[in-house]
């Protein structure tokens, strides 16, 4: 933990449209994890992947205070997630920073977590996923213990009784870390309004990650993400569901970008 008390204080930041962006490589980030999950912290540690869909959803121009902004129940570790987050970060500082996504990370937050016995739940996804979850986890995790998978309805997460009640389920299993994969805005307004209350250590907000694990989705190949063009993939798989995050809502959430940058 960081002289100051917290978690993050000791890694750089810079501002993208409001939003704080941490600039760190992949081993501190999981480090930073790791002790949140073990140790616990005045707030838990939230961490969120800071694309163009996150802009849309938090940006200065569409949602001022949104989570994020260091005062609230929860601490957050915001990184780099998509090439023009890190395209804009390299503008920003002069050196290149790396794109460190739910799905870059989570294998190797899972290693720790196995090494440690930590326990480690799911929130979010089909509930027809949970065996195929737990057979994952065991098989490549084995050190772990899953804690379990909570898939609630749209309309229970939508009240506060309802999603307060999810939250208190979780405590219950005493989670160290959290997978949260509702998608964006859902996830991050869920931990920043229950994420203390599910007394979780670490709280990843890391969306289509419960697909991936569960072998449901298949990521894009290295070339491809290393192309910055994992979204042009994940579209041609579901297109119904992601035409307009990408094709609609991420141009505007672009030029916010843009604009960020020129007015720094």
């Amino acid at each position: 933990m960081s002289p100051a008390g917290t978690f993050t204080g000791a890694i750089p930041t810079i501002d993208t449209d409001g939003v704080p962006i941490h600039l760190c490589e992949a081993a501190p980030a999981i480090e930073v994890i790791a002790e949140a999950a073990t140790r616990r912290g005045a707030k838990p540690l939230a961490v969120a992947s800071i694309n163009l869909d996150h802009l849309h959803h938090f940006g200065r121009h569409t949602n001022p205070g949104a989570p994020g902004d260091g005062d609230g129940p929860v601490e957050w570790l915001n990184l780099i997630d998509g090439a023009p987050i890190a395209a804009h970060a390299k503008r920003e500082t002069g050196r290149a920073h790396p794109k460190l996504s739910g799905s870059d990370l989570v294998g190797e937050v899972l290693d720790v977590a196995a090494r440690r016995g930590l326990a480690v739940a799911v929130l979010g996804g089909d509930p027809a996923l949970t065996d195929a979850l737990r057979a994952r986890l065991a098989r490549d995790w084995a050190g772990l213990r899953f804690a379990g998978h909570w898939a609630p309805p749209r309309e229970q997460l939508a009240t506060p009784q309802g999603a307060g009640a999810i939250a208190d389920e979780i405590r219950q299993a005493r989670v160290d870390i959290l997978l949260v994969c509702l998608g964006k805005p859902r996830q991050e307004r869920w931990i920043e309004q229950h994420g203390v209350r599910s007394g979780a250590g670490a709280l990843l907000a890391f969306g289509a990650v419960v697909d991936f694990l569960a072998g449901r989705v298949t990521r894009a190949p290295r070339w491809i993400s290393d192309a910055g063009l994992e979204w042009a993939w994940r579209l041609m798989l579901e297109p119904r569901r992601l035409a307009n995050r990408y094709l609609v809502q991420g141009p505007p959430a672009y030029l916010a970008l843009r604009r960020s940058a020129r007015h720094a």
